[in-house]
């Protein structure tokens, strides 16, 4: 006993239900995509500007660390002229006026008998105890800076991916659209099912995608 035979209408209704599926789906999962792009493209830029922020911070700690090196070492140099010239009241003057980080660092080295001792570090300066909290908070702030930098190239990725995404969708719509404009039977099929492996495929890509929701 033969199948009853599929007739061409419905064949052709049975595609028609599927391409409108298509779609309603693939118009769905645009329109989302080009929000999330444009949701990415907002995290992005609201993380470029954090960074730009914290560069700014970073530069004014760095810039302040460089006058206090300045000033250390200024009067570290009158402390040394006038130790060597032997105005022990000027020295002490001088030493008196030394800034705490600074002075910590020279008790340090004064410890090591630089005056005799060939293997003493040539300054202060050189000293591990000299570790100005200025430049401490610049390196920080780089390292933050850096980070939301990282986080910005992450978000301009997201945001790219979501608008390829859009195109795929609009392929899949292509395909879904042109399957109802054809007579052929078997064409009609063949570009359904185009559309459907890409709308599939993409849909499982974005599935992988983070989302952002925050207003």
């Amino acid at each position: 006993m033969k199948a009853p035979a599929v007739s061409s209408s419905d064949g052709r209704g049975a595609t028609e239900v599927v391409a409108t599926l298509l779609l309603a789906l693939a118009a769905v999962a645009t329109a989302w995509s080009s929000y999330q792009a444009t949701r990415w493209n907002g995290e992005q830029a609201k993380a470029a500007s954090r960074a730009s922020a914290v560069r700014i911070e970073a530069a004014r700690a760095a810039s302040l660390a460089e006058g206090q090196t300045q000033v250390d070492v200024a009067t570290f140099i009158q402390w040394v002229d006038a130790s060597q010239a032997g105005e022990d009241a000027l020295a002490d003057f001088y030493e008196q006026r030394f800034r705490p980080e600074f002075g910590v660092a020279f008790d340090a080295w004064l410890a090591t008998a630089p005056m005799t001792n060939a293997d003493a570090p040539p300054t202060p300066f050189a000293m591990d105890e000299y570790e100005p909290e200025a430049a401490g908070q610049a390196a920080r702030l780089d390292a933050e800076a850096e980070a939301l930098t990282v986080g910005v190239r992450r978000d301009i990725q997201r945001a790219s991916n979501y608008v390829l995404a859009v195109v795929l969708f609009a392929v899949a719509l292509f395909f879904g659209g042109m399957s109802t404009k054809l007579t052929g039977f078997r064409l009609r099929v063949i570009m359904l099912a185009v559309g459907c492996v890409v709308y599939l495929g993409t849909l499982a890509w974005i599935a992988t995608f983070p989302v952002s929701l925050s207003v």
